[in-house]
């Protein structure tokens, strides 16, 4: 990684869901069950249906939740509601990453699949709360998952961001594309590197990638 890489960039924007968070803390099992317990009882499947969908509708429209509303109809927001009534318990402090965030030149804004509501949970629980000068969730995109492009396109036209002078950072190598594409930066933040055209920086720490920016 060179810093020179990033000299340009004035925005950077950070997905929240194993990005701002190590995927050690495992958030995501808590809502995959929850997910996987409203598909059960909004569709009268059993719960191998219901798991089986899941996974299935994460893979072929970005999340579970485009999925239900395609095919199923399902309504957003008491669905996002129930999903993200989770516990944050495990979530630690990162001061250094907090640091590191605050030495960022320009603006930082947070970009996640769930909702607004939960990322300032979450970014609590990190103490990354104030850091950051907007948070979008699906919900600001009109439910439009990420990776979809137009999901972009919503966000970036909304924040007014540059794309040719952002970064973004994502744990979901898939999600990196629409950026690459628009002339962002992107950081895959994953512990396993994944080689493709549309990545063009891995780190599986954040804390430590950030610190070399400046």
């Amino acid at each position: 990684m060179s810093k020179e890489s990033f000299s340009h960039v004035t925005t950077w924007v950070f997905d929240l869901d194993n990005t701002l968070y190590p995927p050690s803390v495992r958030l995501f099992d808590q809502i995959e069950t929850r997910m996987t317990a409203y598909v059960m009882n909004a569709l009268g499947v059993s719960r191998s249906d219901a798991d089986h969908m899941r996974a299935h509708y994460w893979q072929q429209y970005g999340t579970t939740l485009a999925g239900l509303m395609r095919e199923h109809d399902i309504d957003p927001d008491p669905y996002l509601i129930d999903v993200h009534d989770i516990s944050f318990a495990e979530l630690e402090p990162d001061h250094q990453l907090a640091t590191n965030i605050r030495n960022l030149p320009g603006r930082c804004i947070v970009y996640t699949n769930g909702t607004a509501p939960y990322a300032e949970k979450v970014l609590e629980g990190r103490k990354l709360t104030g850091l950051f000068d907007a948070i979008y969730g699906i919900e600001h995109a009109n439910y439009l998952p990420k990776p979809e492009n137009a999901a972009f396109e919503i966000i970036f036209t909304k924040d007014g961001l540059h794309t040719q002078t952002a970064a973004m950072f994502e744990d979901d190598a898939r999600n990196l594309r629409a950026p690459h594409e628009m002339g962002m930066q992107t950081v895959h933040v994953s512990p396993t590197e994944q080689a493709a055209s549309h990545i063009h920086h891995h780190t599986s720490d954040l804390t430590d990638f950030l610190s070399r920016l400046y």
